[in-house]
């Protein structure tokens, strides 16, 4: 039976190709939000750091009702690294907006939801997003994404999409980019008409599959997901059937919907809707709450292994507590103990020998903005460098994650991209033109893609884009050769001095500016040379009664590299850390004092 009073969709976009700013159009023209009422831009992009990398990390629920039917929209992660939210959520809906620069065209990072939307044999809609923009060309975009989903084996029937043309900036939608209309009321009108009307049992058995849970310190694990079938009341005793095949029994204490932009209690909840319940504990994803009587089954969901690990360590650098101020080793394992629990898609486990908290994500990115989530919490702490989760097969030859990279380069530098991929251990599954532009696509394991990035924007002139993702688990393929060129490291805990840092400056490239407080120990620049060397970056100009020719000439110094904390965990080797606090990112090495490194490594 289908419930037509509801429809349940998901958007899938490029990072930056509008996809916040159309949801916010349509909670205005469904007036959710009075003409006069105050409001942030990017309401579902509600995380400070979304709203800064201009990126969607964790999936979220909104509905607008139109025209009496309830439209419950679901956002998608558009980046790989959470790959794992991507599909999930697809499960809750029966359609897809796909949002598309009417200037840029599908971008590769798009293919990766919109291949897993298709196989779930979800209806597109296409919105050409930006068609103000000046040199915006949307009926070529249409022609691109045609022919993008002809190469993803789209069905004829999916072939056959509905486009809708529209300026979320300007708040209209329109059927033809020519026409007049200034309102959003077309992109509802196609809603209504092209996404199927959850087809679900609303008198049979309870049937929900948890699809994402939310956490909430007052409530615990609240399991977010569609209800197939059948009528969850409050307080209604149910069966759950985990993804391992346990069963147990449990009573539901609350039964939420999305209403507008939050979570509205109610007693009764029906088939066909996306809902929230609180009274599983430990829900997981995948789970099922089904009746008593007669449980249903469902295939369980896959949640994606992570791929990469890093170990947290409690700050040991001899300038602790100066900027964070969560400094102990407690807090920072109780705080990622508090992760685990509301993050499934992370592994977090404390080492054996207790000396740190290992915790294992999807990728650098993944694992960054968790570091970077805990430095705005006030914590100070340092992580080693990332590696890569090794698994064995039946005969115990080693397997190591594999990532597909699709790179658009100018074809001049196409030579270029495949050098610097060659170098990382890389080899080219596909490579076509597209106008004056060349799509490179490769295979790389995914050690090879730390620092891979800076590499290919250096060798192409900052030109080419890059998009890689999770593949499969393949053959090892060997040690690859780490960073060539040295560091330099302070010899002494002082203030750095600009008389020292210019003459450090022409035997390689600085990290730090005059008057920055430094460490033994700590990394204060690249050596142009292979191989370490010890700094004084205090050294001062030596005061004598004499002039001496070049005594005067003014010091000019380069501006120091600084680092992000993606690029900081991508550039570290084995020995080193990145020190990681509120105010700064440092890099150090792991053994502080030079005498005890030399004597490390003739161990």
């Amino acid at each position: 039976m289908k419930q037509e009073n509801i429809r349940n969709v998901a958007i899938i976009a490029h990072v930056d190709h509008g996809k916040t700013t159309i949801v916010d159009r349509l909670l205005y023209t469904s007036g959710v939000f009075r003409e006069n009422q105050q409001v942030e831009e990017r309401v579902l992009d509600s995380n400070d750091q979304e709203r800064e990398r201009g990126i969607t990390i964790l999936s979220k629920n909104i509905s607008v009702t139109y025209n009496g039917v309830k439209i419950n929209v679901i956002d998608t992660p558009g980046h790989a690294d959470f790959g794992g939210e991507v599909e999930r959520v697809l499960n809750m809906a029966d359609g897809a907006l796909l949002i598309v620069d009417a200037f840029e065209g599908p971008m590769p990072q798009t293919r990766f939801v919109l291949k897993h939307a298709l196989d779930q044999g979800l209806r597109i809609i296409l919105v050409v997003n930006k068609i103000d923009r000046p040199g915006s060309r949307p009926e070529e975009v249409v022609d691109e994404v045609f022919d993008l989903m002809v190469e993803l084996e789209a069905s004829d029937e999916q072939l056959d999409f509905p486009v809708v043309y529209a300026s979320a900036m300007n708040g209209y939608a329109r059927f033809a980019p020519e026409d007049e209309n200034m309102n959003m009321l077309p992109l509802l009108e196609t809603i209504l008409q092209e996404v199927p009307a959850p087809d679900c049992e609303p008198n049979g058995p309870v049937a929900l599959q948890i699809c994402t849970v939310d956490h909430s310190s007052f409530v615990g694990r609240i399991g977010v997901g569609r209800l197939f079938s059948g009528t969850i009341h409050k307080a209604e005793p149910v069966l759950v059937i985990k993804n391992d095949g346990t069963r147990y029994n449990t009573i539901i204490k609350e039964v939420f919907t999305f209403e507008e932009l939050g979570k509205k209690k109610q007693e009764a909840v029906h088939a066909g809707d996306i809902v929230a319940v609180v009274g599983v504990d430990d829900a997981d994803i995948g789970d099922m709450v089904t009746s008593r009587d007669n449980p249903v089954k469902l295939d369980p969901i896959k949640v994606e292994e992570p791929t990469m690990a890093v170990v947290f360590e409690a700050s040991s650098s001899p300038l602790v507590g100066r900027e964070g101020e969560i400094v102990g080793a407690r807090q920072l394992k109780e705080r990622l103990m508090r992760e685990k629990e509301s993050n499934i898609s992370m592994r977090i486990e404390e080492l054996e020998d207790k000396t740190g908290i290992e915790v294992a994500g999807r990728g650098v990115l993944h694992l960054s903005v968790l570091m970077e989530t805990m430095r705005r919490e006030g914590f100070e702490f340092q992580v080693g460098r990332p590696r890569v989760l090794i698994k064995k097969d039946e005969q115990g030859h080693k397997l190591e994650p594999i990532e597909e990279a699709t790179v658009d380069v100018p074809s001049e530098y196409a030579g270029k991209a495949i050098e610097v991929f060659g170098s990382a251990g890389g080899e080219m599954a596909d490579m076509y033109q597209r106008g004056d532009q060349t799509h490179l696509v490769f295979k790389i394991p995914s050690r090879g893609t730390m620092g891979l990035r800076t590499k290919l924007l250096n060798a192409t002139r900052g030109e080419a884009t890059m998009f890689h993702h999770f593949s499969e688990y393949g053959p090892y393929r060997g040690e690859f050769q780490g960073r060539k060129n040295g560091s330099m490291i302070s010899m002494s805990t002082e203030k750095s001095v600009a008389y020292a840092l210019d003459t450090l400056q022409e035997r390689g490239r600085l990290f730090v500016g005059p008057g920055e407080e430094c460490y033994e120990g700590m990394i204060v620049g690249e050596s142009a040379k292979e191989g370490d060397m010890v700094v004084n970056i205090a050294k001062s100009k030596q005061l004598g009664n004499q002039r001496s020719s070049g005594a005067d000439k003014a010091i000019q110094l380069t501006p120091p590299i600084t680092f992000t904390l993606e690029e900081a965990l991508e550039y570290i080797e084995e020995d080193e850390l990145v020190e990681i606090t509120p105010k700064s990112i440092r890099l150090r090495k792991r053994i502080l004092s030079a005498t005890q490194r030399k004597k490390a490594a003739k161990h």
